[in-house]
């Protein structure tokens, strides 16, 4: 073996230790991070300490602004406060399963001002199926026009490919008939399940807005 070959050895070497340390360290970190409750938290007993904990987003309580999101989390858990709620701050894509009520599980640091600085971030929405039998396909809620604007309705269709988004960017997804491919937007700021795909049978609760969206109350998958 040459000198030259030698040299990219060691060199190949050197570099695959150091990935495995970095990979080491990272899983290591997220090993060690101690579980523990929102009540736990806002004791300030943790300060120092990786941690890992669980609730539900606070409705509306979300926000957005250079790929950074805060808000805040409570224990729905029974027995609970619902009024003790814990600040998060994430930066990082945020998955369109994110929404009011959601549960996130965020792992991470407490700051100076007791906020969560989460270096992870899990969101948990359970499935929800609904029957479509008394839903209309959106081609015929369209065709109601006006005369339905503010009415509550019930409406099938499947998420368009590529317009699901997560809470508080807007339209939540498109729906498109199965029957015709005529589209509605959808404004919905809840949690959504992760089974919520591209082309995904859905069935909606909600009513028409002036702009002709379909502001949702209710989004579960058709069973």
């Amino acid at each position: 073996m040459n000198s030259k070959t030698k040299k990219r050895m060691f060199v190949v070497t050197g570099i695959i230790v150091m990935v495995l340390v970095v990979v080491l360290a990272v899983v290591g970190g997220s090993m060690a991070a101690k579980t523990v409750t929102v009540a736990d938290v806002l004791s300030g007993k943790y300060a120092s300490e990786r941690i890992q904990v669980s609730g539900n987003v606070v409705e509306n309580s979300f926000s957005t602004s250079d790929n950074v999101l805060t808000f805040r989390m409570y224990d729905s858990s029974e027995g609970a406060d619902p009024n003790a709620q814990l600040a998060v701050r994430y930066e990082g894509g945020v998955a369109a399963t994110f929404g009011n009520d959601v549960t996130a599980i965020c792992t991470g640091t407490l700051d100076e001002d007791g906020t969560l600085i989460a270096t992870e971030l899990v969101t948990k929405c359970p499935s929800k199926y609904e029957n479509a039998t008394d839903a209309l396909d959106v081609s015929r809620l369209l065709s109601y026009g006006d005369s339905i604007v503010g009415k509550p309705v019930k409406v099938s269709g499947l998420v368009k490919e590529g317009t699901l988004t997560a809470a508080g960017q807007g339209d939540r997804m498109v729906l498109v008939s199965a029957e015709d491919g005529s589209e509605i937007s959808i404004l919905f700021d809840g949690a959504l399940s992760e089974e919520v795909v591209d082309g995904a049978a859905l069935v909606i609760g909600g009513s028409l807005d002036e702009q002709g969206k379909l502001v949702a109350t209710d989004v579960a998958l058709q069973a």
